[in-house]
């Protein structure tokens, strides 16, 4: 390349990157008003934490595993320098669920391998990992060793009443106190009562506790996330002060209502979107357009946010600077009548904050070079913010807190946290990297704390079927591993062809995916020999037993590949209407 072109080339980056800085939305006094925003200060871009200076980090993984086995305190050992020094698997980026065999025949990897939908930020453009695996030379080899772990033995000497005792225990409460306590200065988990689930929050989805969390009730993703594949989870939502307040900088429930449907029509793309009661008149603006100022149960997407975000445009399928998410892994609750809910110990507490708003056209740019990386080899890297988490180099902040050997929540290794870029980074069909928002019940029933009772199988967009007898249909089982016998027996024949009678006779989304109490306790008992074990970076999947289905190594030029029929296009949002006109006939 000439020096000329080096030189356009290096301008075209400055201008696009002075672009993606003017586009943010400057820092808005707003934002700092609130008390309840100061309790979460801005991650600290700078040196490590004395509490978190390197230990003998770099050594073999089953060093480190023994290391963490008998780790206390909540902040765990670090690596020196980068993250990434002696990581055991350095694409950790690589779910489990991609080193499926589809034989030729079964295709889970389309709910997360997509082209560019016109319109929205992701550009991943990776629709061509359904057809044929396309590893790494470091990626052939799957790392995820706790797939072939067979835990029954272990499993049948712990009995149901210990498992019990142990998912009903509040293993958050105590967490923010003992951050605090070592000066932690990242994100701190204080909603209270949040273990106990739907009673932390009002009928609006709203934190009872004034944090300003929001609850929304959502389809989980298929299939990693049903809860007969051994979690339960929730998700919060919360956007900046300025999203919260009128213009005067006092705090107004109806603006942050307006907002939060603003964003959820901005993100899943529609021109109109149901909301929670609003009353216009205290806003002084006319959001359904209808001519007059009155109490709306839907409302037009603006241009702009409104009250103290009213200089904030609307950019669709993108979310505002600073919009945070909560998100909390549980196990299987078993309640007494025998019910499948969420328990109050939690495996993960996850968080996400939009720490830089990026233009599309730097995103764009970003994507091409992630694509380019990949093309020459390279593995991936993320830069290590200390406390605040790790930087998905696309605006986004992730960081988490995993159970210790004694249940207690601590703060993520690099590595932990390293898992999660596999969904919040590198795939093509989230909506600027998230799953859940653009799962959301449409309008108000979608506000309040999830609840798959009554939740219809809705089709996904452009699809006239139920997404989960979809799924069924090109996965041949009910996980990406055709490992779940008891999703076998509900909802296929002998022959492993789907039994259309029996999902259409499901109630709802509840009846669909969750397990049988039995299942349920034995699922809760392998999960925590990895709770035990400490062994996360060896992987976190609820297996009793090692999954035929899996490939220890791919050979990218033998594997068999998918024909064009099993090839298929998708999209991550819901259409609501046609899955509740469907349950109503």
């Amino acid at each position: 390349m000439s020096l000329l072109s080096l030189w356009s080339l290096l301008s075209l980056w400055s201008l696009l990157s002075l672009w993606s800085l003017l586009s943010q939305d400057p820092m808005d006094p707003m934002d700092s008003m609130d008390p309840m925003d100061s309790m979460d200060p801005m991650d600290p871009m700078d040196s490590m934490d004395p509490m978190t200076q390197p230990t003998q980090w770099t050594r073999t993984s089953v060093q480190k595993v023994e290391l963490l086995k008998g780790w206390t305190a909540v902040l765990p050992p670090r690596s020196p320098g980068s993250g990434i020094v002696g990581v055991y698997n350095p694409e950790a980026v690589i779910p489990p669920q991609c080193y499926t065999r589809t034989e030729g025949r079964f295709n889970p990897c389309y709910v997360c391998h997509q082209n560019h939908i016109p319109g929205r930020e992701n550009r991943m453009n990776d629709a061509r990992l359904q057809r044929a695996y396309s590893f790494s030379q470091a990626g052939q080899t799957n790392r995820w060793r706790n797939l072939f772990e067979d835990r029954t033995q272990r499993v049948a000497a712990m009995s149901d009443r210990a498992i019990q005792a142990w998912i009903n225990h509040d293993n958050f409460s105590e967490l923010a106190g003992r951050l605090e306590a070592v000066h932690f200065r990242g994100y701190i988990p204080r909603l209270q009562n949040l273990s106990d689930g739907v009673a932390a929050f009002d009928e609006e989805g709203f934190a009872k506790d004034g944090s300003h969390w929001v609850a929304f009730s959502y389809k989980p993703f298929p299939s990693t996330f049903w809860p007969t594949n051994g979690s339960t989870d929730d998700v919060m939502i919360r956007l900046p002060a300025k999203f919260r307040h009128i213009q005067d900088g006092v705090y107004s429930r109806e603006v942050y209502k307006a907002n939060l449907a603003i964003l959820e029509a901005a993100i899943k793309g529609f021109d109109s979107i149901g909301s929670l009661p609003i009353d216009e008149t205290q806003l002084g603006q006319d959001l359904n357009e209808d001519g007059a100022l009155g109490r709306i149960h839907a409302l037009t997407r603006p241009a702009t946010y409104v009250g103290a975000a009213s200089h904030t445009r609307v950019e669709p399928y993108v979310y505002p600077h600073r919009t945070e998410f909560l998100h909390t892994v549980r196990y299987v609750g078993v309640g007494a009548d025998e019910s499948i809910t969420n328990t109050r110990r939690m495996k993960e507490v996850r968080y996400m904050r939009k720490r830089d708003f990026l233009s599309k056209t730097i995103l764009a740019h970003y994507y091409d070079e992630e694509y380019q990386e990949k093309l020459e080899g390279t593995l991936p890297h993320y830069p290590d913010r200390g406390h605040a988490g790790l930087y998905n180099k696309m605006g986004w902040l992730l960081q988490g807190f995993i159970e210790d050997k004694d249940g207690r929540l601590r703060f993520n290794t690099y590595e932990e946290t390293m898992f999660c870029m596999g969904c919040h980074n590198t795939v093509g069909s989230s909506i600027d990297k998230t799953y859940s928002f653009p799962r959301k019940i449409d309008g108000a029933a979608g506000w309040g704390y999830i609840n798959l009772r009554g939740m219809p199988d809705a089709p996904t967009m452009n699809e006239q079927q139920g997404e989960i007898l979809t799924y069924l249909e090109r996965v041949g089982g009910g996980t990406e591993f055709r490992n779940n016998p008891e999703m076998a027996a509900r909802w296929y024949h002998a022959d492993g062809s789907v039994n259309y009678a029996a999902v259409a006779a499901a109630r709802d989304v509840y009846e669909l995916i969750t397990p049988s109490p039995a299942r349920a306790l034995l699922l809760n008992k392998a999960y925590k020999l990895i709770v035990e074990d400490q062994d996360y970076i060896y992987g976190r999947d609820t297996t009793l037993r090692p999954p035929a289905n899996v490939y220890e190594y791919v050979d990218n030029t033998t594997a068999p590949t998918l024909p064009p029929d099993k090839i298929h296009t998708w999209d991550i949002r819901l259409n609501w209407a046609a899955g509740s006109a469907e349950a109503m006939e």
